[in-house]
């Protein structure tokens, strides 16, 4: 099971911090994703953790601004979200592959 908690509403250049909380799995051996989709477009990839080595991937549309953090001590994927902008609108979706989260809304707008 997949728990996210942590959006909201914030302003352009703002910063957010989504959680997610894992169980029912070894959290420390799976590869943890954060996903987005906002209205109308396809659910798109903004943060990985790999399972080997905890690695992370970001696209370039996030890159430098998005930070994914694992503790695996607390099995919680937390995605640090900084410099925001309204583009960045969506629904954001904890995933390990095979489990989806319920998402939790992300809204930059002044």
């Amino acid at each position: 099971q997949l728990v996210e908690s942590g959006g909201g509403l914030v302003q352009p250049e703002g910063s957010l911090r989504l959680s997610c909380k894992a169980s029912g799995f070894i959290f420390r051996i799976r590869e943890m994703n954060w996903y987005r989709q906002a209205p109308g477009k396809e659910r798109e990839l903004v943060a990985r953790s790999t399972s080997t080595d905890h690695s992370t991937y970001y696209p370039d549309s996030v890159k430098g601004r998005f930070t994914i953090i694992r503790d695996n001590a607390r099995s919680t994927i937390y995605l640090q979200m900084n410099k925001l902008k309204p583009e960045d609108t969506a629904v954001y979706i904890c995933n390990t592959p095979g489990h989806w989260g319920q998402g939790t809304q992300v809204t930059v707008s002044s």
